[in-house]
């Protein structure tokens, strides 16, 4: 991805997405899980071609996202805090799925639709576990049991999590062709 004017405002764009999909979305619980982030982090694995700055993208997203959450939270305008407790696990997460893109990045459309589906289950089945290793006071046993009781009272998150890559990934793939080379189309190029 070359830095000229249009992947500037592109990359701005991703950003006033994800910050304003989490002020509507993160604040109700029937629609928490349902972000941009994944998308974006599969869009930049599967399309930019700089290595470091396919993982580097989404990373700054979500970072300049916390940020403004944060503000607003100082501020009183949101109701929790863009920075807390063990939130480095969402930023290595997040790296991770990047990584997912960047691997399938070569297998074309059964890649970016693999992606669609591998990047939200990872994160759903990483994170989740997450919750349950460290569930201080959540009430999970710490058996399978517990496991699974963590997962299924995760899913309606991972369903709109899943809900939001088959909306947010085709719809990046596409306005970036728009914005850059001048045409919709979801056979993305490697930028």
């Amino acid at each position: 991805m070359k830095l000229n004017k249009k992947t500037i405002l592109f990359c701005f764009i991703l950003l006033a997405v994800s910050v304003t999909i989490k002020i509507i979305c993160a604040p109700n619980i029937n629609l928490s899980g349902f972000s941009s982030l994944l998308a974006i982090a599969l869009f930049s694995g599967l399309t930019i071609k700089n290595r470091e700055f396919s993982f580097l993208l989404p990373i700054l997203i979500l970072l300049l996202t916390d940020l403004f959450i944060q503000l607003l939270y100082s501020t009183g305008l949101f109701p929790f805090a863009g920075f807390y407790k063990d939130q480095y696990i969402n930023y290595f997460l997040l790296m991770i799925v990047t990584g997912i893109g960047f691997l399938l990045r070569n297998m074309k459309t059964p890649g970016f639709l693999l992606s669609i589906l591998a990047g939200p289950a990872f994160y759903f089945l990483a994170s989740n576990y997450m919750v349950w290793i460290s569930s201080g006071g959540l009430g999970y046993t710490k058996d399978f049991n517990g496991l699974m009781q963590c997962y299924e009272l995760a899913l309606p998150f991972y369903k709109n999590s899943l809900l939001a890559t088959v909306i947010f990934l085709p719809a990046f793939v596409g306005l970036y062709e728009w914005m850059v080379n001048g045409k919709f189309s979801l056979h993305f190029k490697k930028v």
